[in-house]
């Protein structure tokens, strides 16, 4: 189930936002995505999910192109949140939840309670999605993800809008999913959460891959000085880092 770029390059218009990137990404683990703004992160993502089209190299699934895969079978595989979920309809929590099992003709038994749990909006799971906080919306848009029980998760940056607890929540859901086997793909703003959290990490900069590797290494002192231009240290242990600035 591996998910990989080779030698992709991404264009927006006439910008190239992505150049020559190559990875391999496998399933079971959290590949956090990091990288200053306009490094291509985003961009990364969509790719790998089948959204934007390579102007050259390849995104691939097993081995075969994305681009091939009908778009109801790249839905079943790959669950991917954008960065900025809309919402069209007031549908309750529990309807909205239930849309991402629509590739497989609707959601298997028990997969829309058990996504709803996995991000603590049970309680309010008949309430309209128009009376929700812009973090439990966020909670809503990743169930819906789950609910689709998909290979791969990608999420672009799915903790912004959330409180530090619901943060932690929401990572020990996508930890779960890795150890059951799914590959679970997210940029991630936050380097800290990157480093304790994340079991590989890519960093990219001006569109092209400037590390790949665990977190101690590809959040390195000198990767961070080099690529955000600012001197920082970590503090703390494996596992429960911060990041001090200055």
């Amino acid at each position: 189930m591996t998910l990989a770029a080779s030698g992709l390059t991404l264009r927006r218009g006439k910008a190239c936002v992505v150049t020559d990137l190559s990875a391999a990404l496998e399933p079971g683990r959290i590949t956090a995505i990091c990288g200053p703004n306009g490094a291509g992160k985003s961009s990364l993502l969509s790719a790998l999910a089948g959204l934007i089209p390579p102007a050259d190299g390849r995104a691939t699934i097993d081995g075969g192109d994305l681009a091939a895969l009908a778009p109801r079978e790249r839905a079943r595989r790959i669950g991917y949140l954008p960065q900025l979920g809309e919402i069209a309809w007031d549908l309750s929590v529990r309807n909205l939840v239930a849309l991402g099992g629509l590739p497989h003709g609707g959601p298997g038994p028990g997969h829309v309670e058990g996504a709803l749990e996995a991000v603590h909006l049970t309680e309010l799971a008949d309430r309209p999605v128009s009376t929700l906080s812009g973090g439990e919306r966020a909670r809503a848009l990743l169930a819906r993800v789950f609910a689709g029980d998909p290979q791969w998760i990608l999420a672009d940056e799915p903790l912004a809008a959330l409180d530090f607890y619901h943060q932690l929540e929401v990572l020990a859901a996508l930890r779960e999913a890795a150890r059951l086997g799914r590959g679970v793909v997210l940029v991630l703003h936050d380097l800290a959460l990157a480093m304790n959290h994340a079991d590989r990490v890519l960093v990219l900069d001006q569109g092209r891959l400037h590390a790949d590797a665990a977190p101690e290494d590809a959040l390195s002192v000198g990767t961070i000085i080099e690529v955000w231009g600012v001197a920082a240290r970590w503090l703390g242990e494996p596992g429960a880092r911060a990041l001090v600035t200055g």
